[in-house]
């Protein structure tokens, strides 16, 4: 027999959930109670976010940042969040320089007794540029902080814990674009891609010493320190819902669930895991068309004329 209402119409797509509200922790409350957490590019933007979450759960919190402007109001939102006794400091620091990074670590071992027990590596530079117009400097700088900064800072991190004998925690942010090459991100790309492989590198030497060493690959994950380029790469005022909908989630990301992915990965409870990297974007950096479409220049998608060579 043939219901009378007929069929059941299909339901729209809806992708997936949105996430738990803020405020809300991935892990039980105290889970980070008297560990050291470090993260550079912490007072604005992705690394304040993962700052956050790490407060949240009873960390005490460095926020390391090249600018001081960043770091007050920072430190302000982080206080404000901290659980279970945790307290939040900064320091300005430069992760193209060795020595001042080393500074940074003895002034946090003077005043917690030990090294930092989690390391966040966050702080990075980019911007869109078609790579016939980027500088020899432009290349440098992005490398240098990106690919250089991650380096010095790792292994200030694993030589103090080696000679201590004391296990540790090293994430390392990254882009989805270390595996699929960046087009009009060439230096970022390319530095990505070696922080990836410093990751898997970097977690064999260290395993047998008791240090994990992972990354952490964002979305799209609009928030209020994006950089004009990006920004107006992204035509973010244009609204989330274009973005929205470009994504196999049907939405952008939180960058609330980035912190929660980090506090997992440095948690006991994902002790096996190492030489990994977890990507947190929705599958958007795996979604491919039946068809492709039309091939559109960097050129043209940043709006630039023909290349024309000058002085």
């Amino acid at each position: 027999m043939t219901d009378s209402t007929g069929p059941a119409r299909p339901t729209a797509p809806r992708g997936l959930p949105a996430p738990p509200p803020a405020g809300t922790t991935a892990l039980p409350q105290g889970t980070y109670r008297g560990s050291l957490v470090l993260v550079t590019g912490g007072g604005t933007g992705l690394g304040k976010a993962v700052a956050s979450e790490f407060a949240r759960l009873g960390a005490d919190v460095i926020i390391v940042s090249r600018r001081a402007a960043h770091l007050e109001p920072a430190l302000e939102e982080l206080a404000r969040v901290s659980r279970d006794g945790g307290t939040v400091t900064a320091a300005v620091c430069d992760i193209r320089d060795p020595d001042r990074i080393a500074e940074v670590f003895d002034a946090a071992e003077a005043a917690h007794g030990r090294a930092p027990d989690v390391l966040v590596n966050n702080a990075a530079a980019n911007f869109p540029v078609p790579a016939e117009d980027m500088s020899p400097n432009a290349w440098r700088t992005v490398v240098d902080i990106t690919l250089n900064g991650t380096f010095y800072m790792t292994r200030e991190f694993g030589r103090r814990h080696l000679a201590a004998g004391t296990p540790g925690a090293v994430i390392a942010v990254g882009a989805s674009y270390a595996w699929t090459g960046g087009p009009g991100f060439a230096h970022s790309a390319a530095a990505k891609a070696g922080v990836k492989n410093l990751v898997e590198t970097l977690a064999v030497e260290w395993g047998p010493y008791g240090i994990q060493v992972n990354g952490l690959v964002p979305g799209l994950m609009p928030h209020e320190d994006m950089t004009g380029d990006i920004r107006a790469n992204l035509s973010l005022e244009a609204g989330h819902g274009e973005h929205d909908a470009q994504q196999p989630a049907l939405r952008v990301g939180a960058p609330r669930e980035l912190g929660w992915a980090a506090t997992f990965l440095a948690s006991p409870y994902a002790r096996f895991i190492s030489g990994h990297t977890l990507v947190v974007d929705g599958a958007n950096w795996q979604r491919r068309g039946l068809v492709s479409p039309p091939v559109v220049t960097v050129r043209e998608q940043m709006g630039k004329g023909p290349f024309r060579e000058g002085p």
